[in-house]
């Protein structure tokens, strides 16, 4: 009889927590030490929902039907650049919204607009398929699969009974591996906001930190696309991907001292 081992649950639910926990968390935590504001955090989940989910998986539909889409160094240079030029044209965009509506608008709104952004990300990539992942665990344990594939039929249902089946062999680790890997996006896309937010805002405004952020965004993504065209194992990925965190905040943080002043609060124009 398919079971999801009790692990596997756990993880499913620790990567649930990360991916939720933590956007909702450091939020609080921004707000309660330098007054981050609300309406760059909501502008974070705007930019992420049209530029990311909608504007840049519109032009996908269209590229990758193309033959190129085939070629392996086509697609991981394709996919690379066009999620630093969509995500961070996003923040470019954004900002300078918000330099109009605004006066006194200082880096805590890049750190809630960072929160927004990447914390959008890891809900909807990770955090609310974790919870579908571990309502359908619960319900395979129960012996309630028959529920869940209720109504489905041909290759839907091949398809469903494929994906459900696949909850009880995957490693139980890779589940956990998924939720770490939203707290190293949400690391980056935090540090990526704070450098475009020095590219638009500030006495020393520095414009060539925009085109630096795409460049970077692209840089960050080619171990996840590597991984996606089998070029790369997943822990390899994940090891990357977090020393580009790592690298990442290091690099805003010195930035900051280099060009920022302190965090405070933004103030709507007369």
């Amino acid at each position: 009889m398919l079971q999801v081992p009790v692990v596997s649950i756990i993880c499913m639910a620790l990567s649930a927590v990360l991916s939720i926990g933590l956007p909702v968390g450091l939020f609080i935590a921004f707000r309660r030490k330098y007054r981050a504001p609300f309406i760059p955090l909501l502008a974070g989940v705007a930019g992420f929902t049209l530029f990311a989910l909608t504007l840049e998986r519109y032009v996908h539909t269209i590229v990758l039907r193309s033959a190129l889409a085939q070629n392996k160094v086509f697609y991981v240079v394709y996919a690379v650049l066009m999620a630093g030029i969509f995500e961070e044209s996003a923040r470019f965009i954004a900002y300078h919204l918000l330099k109009k509506k605004f006066t006194g608008v200082t880096v805590s709104a890049a750190l809630a607009y960072g929160v927004g952004h990447g914390g959008i990300e890891a809900i909807l990539l990770a955090g609310l398929p974790m919870i579908n992942n571990i309502v359908a665990s619960v319900m395979i344990n129960t012996g309630g699969i028959e529920t869940v594939v209720s109504g489905l039929e041909g290759a839907v249902l091949e398809q469903a009974t494929a994906q459900l089946a696949s909850l009880a062999t995957i490693a139980s680790s890779q589940f956990l591996i998924g939720g770490i890997e939203r707290v190293f996006a949400l690391g980056v896309q935090i540090a990526l906001s704070v450098l475009v937010f020095y590219a638009v805002f500030g006495t020393q405004r520095r414009q060539w930190l925009y085109p630096l952020a795409i460049a970077v965004h692209a840089l960050i993504d080619i171990p996840a696309v590597l991984y996606q065209v089998q070029v790369l194992k997943l822990v390899t990925t994940e090891v990357l991907t977090g020393l580009f965190c790592v690298a990442m905040i290091a690099v805003a943080l010195a930035i900051h001292r280099k060009l920022g002043s302190a965090p405070l609060t933004l103030t709507r124009k007369a």
